[in-house]
Protein backbone atom coordinates (compact mmCIF):
# COMPACT_ATOMS: atom_id res chain seq x y z
CA UNK A 1 0.00 0.00 0.00
CA UNK A 2 1.48 3.08 -1.20
CA UNK A 3 2.17 5.49 1.68
CA UNK A 4 -0.16 8.84 1.69
CA UNK A 5 0.54 12.40 2.71
CA UNK A 6 -0.83 13.39 6.21
CA UNK A 7 -3.61 15.71 6.52
CA UNK A 8 -2.82 19.39 6.08
CA UNK A 9 -4.12 20.08 9.53
CA UNK A 10 -2.27 18.06 11.16
CA UNK A 11 1.31 19.13 13.36
CA UNK A 12 4.46 17.45 12.15
CA UNK A 13 7.90 17.92 14.03
CA UNK A 14 9.66 19.08 11.01
CA UNK A 15 7.25 21.60 9.94
CA UNK A 16 6.61 22.95 13.56
CA UNK A 17 8.09 25.64 16.63
CA UNK A 18 6.72 26.19 19.93
CA UNK A 19 6.69 28.76 21.57
CA UNK A 20 5.87 29.83 25.81
CA UNK A 21 4.45 32.91 26.32
CA UNK A 22 5.16 34.58 29.83
CA UNK A 23 5.54 31.86 32.33
CA UNK A 24 6.61 33.65 34.91
CA UNK A 25 7.10 33.71 38.64
CA UNK A 26 4.71 36.84 40.07
CA UNK A 27 2.21 35.74 37.08
CA UNK A 28 1.84 32.41 37.09
CA UNK A 29 0.19 32.08 40.65
CA UNK A 30 -2.36 34.32 39.96
CA UNK A 31 -3.74 32.50 36.68
CA UNK A 32 -7.01 30.18 37.10
CA UNK A 33 -5.74 26.35 36.77
CA UNK A 34 -2.08 27.39 37.11
CA UNK A 35 -0.76 24.15 38.47
CA UNK A 36 -2.24 22.26 35.09
CA UNK A 37 -1.11 25.08 33.10
CA UNK A 38 2.45 24.91 34.31
CA UNK A 39 2.43 21.16 34.74
CA UNK A 40 1.50 21.19 30.56
CA UNK A 41 3.79 23.81 28.98
CA UNK A 42 6.81 21.70 31.14
CA UNK A 43 5.21 18.73 29.05
CA UNK A 44 5.03 20.55 25.81
CA UNK A 45 8.78 21.16 25.75
CA UNK A 46 9.83 18.35 27.01
CA UNK A 47 8.22 16.54 23.95
CA UNK A 48 9.64 19.45 21.77
CA UNK A 49 13.21 18.46 22.98
CA UNK A 50 12.83 14.81 22.69
CA UNK A 51 11.33 15.19 18.77
CA UNK A 52 13.91 18.33 17.73
CA UNK A 53 11.32 21.33 17.71
CA UNK A 54 12.70 24.06 17.98
CA UNK A 55 11.14 26.04 21.65
CA UNK A 56 11.51 30.06 22.32
CA UNK A 57 9.81 31.72 25.07
CA UNK A 58 9.08 35.17 26.11
CA UNK A 59 8.89 37.10 29.32
CA UNK A 60 6.83 40.13 29.42
CA UNK A 61 8.52 42.89 31.42
CA UNK A 62 10.38 40.72 33.68
CA UNK A 63 11.59 43.19 35.76
CA UNK A 64 8.17 43.61 37.08
CA UNK A 65 6.91 40.13 36.80
CA UNK A 66 9.89 38.41 37.25
CA UNK A 67 11.56 35.69 35.25
CA UNK A 68 10.13 32.21 33.87
CA UNK A 69 9.40 29.89 36.14
CA UNK A 70 12.51 27.90 37.21
CA UNK A 71 11.43 24.52 36.39
CA UNK A 72 10.34 26.21 32.77
CA UNK A 73 13.75 28.61 32.26
CA UNK A 74 15.91 24.90 32.79
CA UNK A 75 14.24 24.14 30.32
CA UNK A 76 14.33 26.98 27.50
CA UNK A 77 17.52 28.06 26.02
CA UNK A 78 15.95 30.65 23.68
CA UNK A 79 13.90 33.20 26.03
CA UNK A 80 13.69 36.83 25.11
CA UNK A 81 12.28 39.92 27.01
CA UNK A 82 9.42 41.83 25.41
CA UNK A 83 7.59 45.10 26.53
CA UNK A 84 4.67 44.86 23.97
CA UNK A 85 1.98 42.33 24.24
CA UNK A 86 2.35 40.64 20.73
CA UNK A 87 5.68 38.53 21.02
CA UNK A 88 5.91 39.03 16.88
CA UNK A 89 8.76 41.74 16.89
CA UNK A 90 10.56 39.59 19.82
CA UNK A 91 11.09 36.61 17.93
CA UNK A 92 14.27 36.25 15.50
CA UNK A 93 12.64 34.09 13.71
CA UNK A 94 9.24 35.65 13.27
CA UNK A 95 10.72 38.44 11.22
CA UNK A 96 11.05 36.78 7.30
CA UNK A 97 7.53 35.46 7.26
CA UNK A 98 6.86 32.07 6.77
CA UNK A 99 10.22 29.98 7.51
CA UNK A 100 12.85 28.92 5.15
CA UNK A 101 13.49 25.96 6.74
CA UNK A 102 9.43 25.28 6.26
CA UNK A 103 8.95 25.52 10.28
CA UNK A 104 5.09 27.65 9.60
CA UNK A 105 3.15 25.80 12.30
CA UNK A 106 3.46 27.30 15.24
CA UNK A 107 2.28 26.00 18.83
CA UNK A 108 1.86 28.29 21.61
CA UNK A 109 1.11 28.04 25.13
CA UNK A 110 1.34 30.34 28.08
CA UNK A 111 0.02 33.12 29.69
CA UNK A 112 -2.87 35.67 29.45
CA UNK A 113 -4.50 33.80 27.30
CA UNK A 114 -6.65 37.07 26.43
CA UNK A 115 -3.48 39.50 26.46
CA UNK A 116 -0.42 38.32 24.83
CA UNK A 117 -1.25 34.68 23.85
CA UNK A 118 -3.90 36.27 21.71
CA UNK A 119 -2.47 39.34 20.08
CA UNK A 120 0.17 37.12 19.48
CA UNK A 121 -1.38 34.57 17.69
CA UNK A 122 -3.42 37.02 15.60
CA UNK A 123 -0.05 38.62 14.43
CA UNK A 124 1.29 35.53 13.24
CA UNK A 125 -1.62 34.67 11.69
CA UNK A 126 -1.55 37.53 9.91
CA UNK A 127 2.02 37.07 8.96
CA UNK A 128 1.31 33.97 7.43
CA UNK A 129 1.87 31.42 9.99
CA UNK A 130 -0.53 28.12 10.64
CA UNK A 131 -0.96 28.63 14.68
CA UNK A 132 -2.31 26.28 17.19
CA UNK A 133 -3.00 26.52 20.56
CA UNK A 134 -3.03 24.19 23.30
CA UNK A 135 -6.43 25.04 25.24
CA UNK A 136 -5.08 23.02 28.13
CA UNK A 137 -1.58 24.78 28.73
CA UNK A 138 -3.12 28.71 28.27
CA UNK A 139 -4.87 30.40 30.91
CA UNK A 140 -6.01 33.96 32.14
CA UNK A 141 -6.81 34.74 35.72
CA UNK A 142 -10.41 35.14 35.08
CA UNK A 143 -11.87 31.93 33.35
CA UNK A 144 -14.55 33.96 31.15
CA UNK A 145 -11.21 35.68 29.63
CA UNK A 146 -9.44 32.77 28.67
CA UNK A 147 -12.67 31.22 27.50
CA UNK A 148 -13.58 34.03 25.52
CA UNK A 149 -9.75 34.74 24.14
CA UNK A 150 -10.30 30.89 22.95
CA UNK A 151 -13.18 31.32 21.05
CA UNK A 152 -11.92 34.51 19.78
CA UNK A 153 -8.66 32.85 18.29
CA UNK A 154 -10.22 30.16 16.93
CA UNK A 155 -13.01 32.41 14.70
CA UNK A 156 -9.92 34.00 13.50
CA UNK A 157 -8.41 30.98 12.43
CA UNK A 158 -5.94 29.63 14.78
CA UNK A 159 -6.24 25.85 15.53
CA UNK A 160 -7.38 25.10 19.25
CA UNK A 161 -5.88 21.75 20.47
CA UNK A 162 -4.84 20.28 23.71
CA UNK A 163 -1.30 19.04 24.74
CA UNK A 164 -1.66 14.99 24.28
CA UNK A 165 -3.09 15.68 20.63
CA UNK A 166 -0.02 17.96 19.85
CA UNK A 167 2.38 15.64 21.50
CA UNK A 168 1.19 12.69 19.30
CA UNK A 169 0.85 14.50 15.77
CA UNK A 170 4.51 15.73 16.54
CA UNK A 171 5.09 12.09 16.92
CA UNK A 172 3.08 10.60 13.76
CA UNK A 173 3.53 6.92 14.70
CA UNK A 174 4.12 4.01 17.56
CA UNK A 175 7.15 1.86 17.72
CA UNK A 176 9.78 4.79 17.61
CA UNK A 177 12.14 5.54 21.04
CA UNK A 178 10.35 9.39 20.46
CA UNK A 179 7.06 7.31 20.97
CA UNK A 180 7.95 5.06 23.74
CA UNK A 181 9.69 9.06 25.36
CA UNK A 182 6.08 10.52 24.22
CA UNK A 183 3.93 8.21 25.97
CA UNK A 184 5.49 8.30 29.40
CA UNK A 185 5.11 11.81 29.42
CA UNK A 186 1.07 11.53 28.40
CA UNK A 187 0.96 9.39 31.49
CA UNK A 188 2.38 11.95 33.48
CA UNK A 189 -0.63 14.37 32.65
Amino acid sequence: MPDLPHSLELLTADQSRLLIIDMQERLLPVIDGHEVIHRNCLRLIQGAQILSVPVSATEQYPQGLGPTVPELAALLNDRVEKIAFSALNSLDWADSGLEPDGRFRIVIAGIEAHVCVLQTVFDLLAHGFRVYVAADAAGSRRTLDRDIALRRMESGGAVITTVESILFEWCERAGTSGFKQISRLIREL
